[in-house]
């Protein structure tokens, strides 16, 4: 044992503690604290602190001290209290409850009542003078304890009292008297010697010290590590335990327990929230074994707890300047206060509330920034269906249950391909496409649906990645509904056969899938950002002005710039609506796909470099119409186009149906020379990892004339939209680039063709040449690099992959998940930025780059640069801005609102 473990404290009094010590206090510690120190009435107690908990993690043993500390405070109790812990004829009892540092609700321990024992429970009846209530306490104690320490079924508790009221001809608890409740205790003391091996422990300091232990352990209880996992909790910042003097909601009608909001957390509205039962102990009212009552009849059952309440909550939200979570117990006509936490909300209640307290003068604007964040501006952006409860249990019929993939409601006709879909939504069609799986083919008509469902993969599957990325409704891995691609249908549980051409409907929200058309709730924070509708308006939604507000001031902070990644004018349009200033990735090989395909296999087969030439003088006119249309719905703003990137087989067809295709017409003897020649050329350019072979800026060094005509393409445009009176402002992006010699290259050869181009048409361009920074070599030489670039732009896509080693479609689909299951990540790193990894070659490519030209500008492109955590990366790394798809443009921008008032130290808590 270190010396400093030994003078450590591991136990705080209720005094000693306050609302800022969460992290050894744990949250529900250091609030019990905190309303002590308020003067509020909260019964006696102490916390064992969460330092405790890790020593016994670690160690498998508590640390030496904490025994005595914790016989110390409990003395001190019992001297408060004018009563021992079990004493026989007037039994002081505590409560033992688990209290991390952030609220983990229902995914640990707790045990009330301990301290009961044969001994005691007649003397508890006799203070109380209500045998029964000591009855019902000792139940509680033995069935809780049994589950909660001794390892004991739930269930079997359950049953044995499902028995005792069949038994007296009754359904609910409160009418057992004291003999059946006395009985019953005695059955319960049985299922613990059964399933055990021992007697209920009877020596009540026993019972509190296997009380604590098991709290310890349930921080490494399956359902809390997976909580931990779902919300991104650390798993190393172990639980305190809070010991705490009972007070009893279940001694008559007088008593009862509730649960309080200072506002409701559904909307956000202030008003009176919560829920109260009558005779009633604690888990009773969340755990829904009776029928709770509104709050407010509590002003009728008892006004003088229930106007205290009203001023405690009122002190509790102006102390806490926000929404708080409260828990109460009333022991005959007395309140106490048992519990308070900031509370969780809905994204709408928390964007109302943020604005509604900087209208009452408890927050500023910057702290009401960082009450709320982009995941939640990103749920109020999609289409909502109505909820079940507001159809009464009516309409369409719920046939399976996927993983909510990508948020919101999509309905449609069901479509088993990507050419149904596009062919079906060309024709006014709405479509669900429905797939085992995606995969990049699939692109057209997953941009053609709804919304897409998938019966296999997960949140990091291809679907799920690009339906994100598009704002697309998605519900992936819904694993009981069987898709049969060949015969056009799905069969769900039940038998239920869903034809192609059957209306379903999908939540990505809940993952749920319907057979059928559920009704859609628009979004209206969808409407404002695309300028249908406006904040100041008399008729403007409540919630549209509080986003329009916290917005507007995330707007006037930030430093980061935000970008979209957008390749052609309408997502361009719809980019600049959404508050885009540019657009940060152009992908030029989304304009060679369609009809534009044959171009780019001739240009493949080309023997000749006339036939080259001529196959890129097909393809230069195209791309130059395709950029003026990009540079006018961006004037005034920068686009950077990245030349081509792709491996070139990617644009001739699958070398398998291309086999079978020669196969077929040779048995014919009616060969087809195209084909063969196209056979020839798939085999040719065959490669065993096309992601680390012939692409990017080596496709520009090999392919002679390729990117010349690009960057032709790209200077013509410019050039006809400065003719024309507009503001172009191209950045040409080279990708791939592993070696300043290779950027140096291709520069010479871009420099010439703008020269070129300025000269033919009498125009200065100003055209800037950078490179994508996506390989880890790059990362490492970004120095020597920044001498021929004028910007980079950080493709974190590729760099993720080559980093880690990972090919992201094969990894994803294989051991992704077990991964994340077991701890390796707790998050993708394709979803956040790796920042040891990945992020520490960004940090080291910033300052490499800026050490050669100060003046680089750096941008990131890849997909992080709308996720919320890796926009406060890239604001700390000093990026001037991120890239992102149209639709997470705004939660980019609020994001990197937050990052700038974060490190200008905002009071957040």
């Amino acid at each position: 044992m270190s010396e400093t473990e030994d003078q450590q404290k591991f136990v705080y009094d209720f005094t000693e503690g306050n609302k800022d010590l969460k992290d050894l206090l744990g949250g529900k510690g250091a609030n019990l604290a905190e309303m002590t120190n308020l003067g509020l009435p909260v019964p006696p107690g102490f916390t064992i602190t969460t330092e405790a908990c890790k020593v016994y993690l670690d160690s498998g043993n508590e640390p030496p001290a904490l025994r005595d500390e914790v016989s110390s405070h409990l003395e001190a109790l019992e001297r408060k209290m004018g009563k021992k812990l079990g004493q026989p004829d007037n039994p002081l009892l505590v409560s033992v409850r688990s209290g991390a540092k952030f609220s983990m609700p229902g995914m640990m321990d707790t045990v009330l009542n301990i301290g009961l024992s044969d001994e005691s429970v007649g003397g508890l009846a006799a203070q109380a003078g209500d045998e029964r209530f000591a009855w019902d306490s000792y139940r509680r104690l033995i069935q809780m304890f049994g589950k909660t320490v001794l390892g004991v079924d739930g269930d079997l508790f359950e049953e044995a009292l499902e028995e005792a009221k069949r038994a007296k001809g009754v359904t609910v608890d409160v009418d057992l008297d004291a003999g059946d409740l006395q009985r019953l205790v005695e059955q319960f003391k049985g299922i613990v010697l059964k399933e055990t091996g021992r007697e209920f422990p009877q020596e009540p300091r026993e019972q509190m010290d296997l009380a604590v232990r098991a709290v310890f352990d349930s921080w490494n209880g399956d359902r809390a590590k997976l909580y931990r996992r779902q919300e991104r909790i650390p798993g190393d910042l172990g639980t305190a335990v809070n010991i705490c003097s009972m007070v009893f909601g279940n001694l008559g009608p007088d008593s009862g327990t509730g649960v309080a909001f200072t506002r409701d957390p559904a909307s956000g509205h202030q008003g009176v929230y919560g829920d109260y039962l009558q005779n009633a102990q604690g888990e009773d009212v969340v755990a829904g074994i009776r029928n709770t009552v509104p709050l407010a009849d509590l002003e009728r059952i008892d006004k003088a707890s229930y106007d205290q309440l009203m001023q405690i909550m009122e002190t509790l939200e102006t102390h806490y300047k926000d929404l708080c979570d409260i828990e109460f117990t009333i022991e005959r006509g007395q309140l106490w206060m048992l519990q308070t936490r900031v509370g969780k909300r809905t994204a709408g209640a928390a964007f109302r509330i943020a604005t509604q307290l900087v209208d009452q003068g408890l927050i500023d604007e910057a702290e009401a920034l960082q009450r709320v964040n982009g995941a939640q501006l990103a749920q109020l952006m999609f289409p909502r269906f109505e909820d079940d409860g507001a159809r009464g249990g009516k309409g369409p019929e719920k046939i399976g249950r996927g993983i909510a993939a990508s948020p919101g409601a999509a309905v449609g006709k069901a479509v088993f391909d990507s050419y149904t879909a596009v062919k079906w939504s060309r024709s006014g069609e709405k479509v669900i496409l429905i797939r085992r799986e995606t995969n990049p083919d699939d692109l057209n008509g997953m941009i053609a649906a709804e919304g897409i469902l998938t019966s296999r993969g997960g949140k990091t599957s291809h679907a799920a990645v690009v339906a994100r990325g598009m704002g697309k409704t998605c519900v992936c891995g819904a694993e009981e509904l069987e898709v049969d691609t060949k015969r056009r249908r799905m069969t769900a549980p039940g038998d239920i056969v869903i034809e192609e051409g059957d209306v379903v409907s999908i939540d990505g929200s809940s993952g749920k899938v319907y057979l059928g058309e559920v009704p859609v709730v628009p979004s209206p924070v969808v409407e404002y950002f695309e300028g249908r509708m406006h904040a100041g308006a008399e008729d403007a939604d409540e919630l549209v002005k509080a986003v329009h507000r916290i917005m507007a001031y995330a707007d006037r902070v930030r430093r980061l710039r935000v970008r979209a990644n957008a390749d052609n004018a309408e997502d361009a349009a719809r980019a600049r609506r959404f508050g885009a200033q540019g657009i940060g990735l152009c992908r030029t090989e989304h304009m060679f796909l369609g009809e534009r395909r044959e171009l780019v296999e001739r240009l493949i087969l080309a023997d000749t470099d006339d036939e080259r030439e001529e196959a890129l003088g097909a393809l230069l006119p195209l791309q130059k119409a395709d950029f003026v249309e990009l540079f006018e719905s961006m004037d005034g703003l920068p686009v950077t186009v990245r030349l081509l990137d792709p491996p070139l087989h990617e644009f001739l067809p699958d070398i398998t149906e291309l086999s079978v295709r020669v196969a077929l017409a040779e048995s014919r003897k009616d060969p087809n020379e195209n084909d063969l020649r196209l056979l020839q050329a798939v085999h040719k350019l065959h490669e065993q990892n096309p992601m680390l072979g012939l692409r990017g800026v080596r496709l520009g060094l090999v392919i002679p004339g390729l990117f010349a005509m690009q960057v032709r393409a790209i200077a013509e445009a410019a050039a006809q939209r400065r003719n024309a009176k507009g503001d172009p402002r191209a950045e040409i992006m080279i990708p791939l680039v592993g070696t300043v010699q290779e950027l140096e290259i291709v520069r010479d050869e871009a420099e010439k063709v703008i020269a070129e181009v300025e000269a033919a048409t009498g125009t200065e361009l100003k055209l800037t040449l950078g490179t994508m920074i996506e390989l880890p070599r790059a990362a490492l030489t970004a120095g020597q690099i920044a001498e021929a670039a004028e910007f980079f732009s950080f493709g974190t896509n590729d760099l993720t992959q080559t980093v880690w080693g990972f090919s992201r479609d094969d990894v994803e689909a294989s051991f992704f998940t077990a991964y994340l299951e077991k701890g390796i990540f707790g998050v993708s790193p394709f979803e956040t930025i790796d920042r040891d990894g990945v992020g520490s070659l960004v940090r080291n490519a910033v300052e490499a780059g800026r050490a050669t030209r100060p003046d680089l500008k750096l941008g990131v492109c890849g997909e992080h640069g709308g996720d919320p955590e890796s926009v406060h990366f890239f604001h700390e790394v000093g990026l001037d801005y991120v890239s992102c798809s149209p639709f997470r443009i705004p939660v980019a921008r609020l994001e990197a609102g937050r990052a700038a008032a974060e490190s200008e130290g905002s009071d957040h808590r």
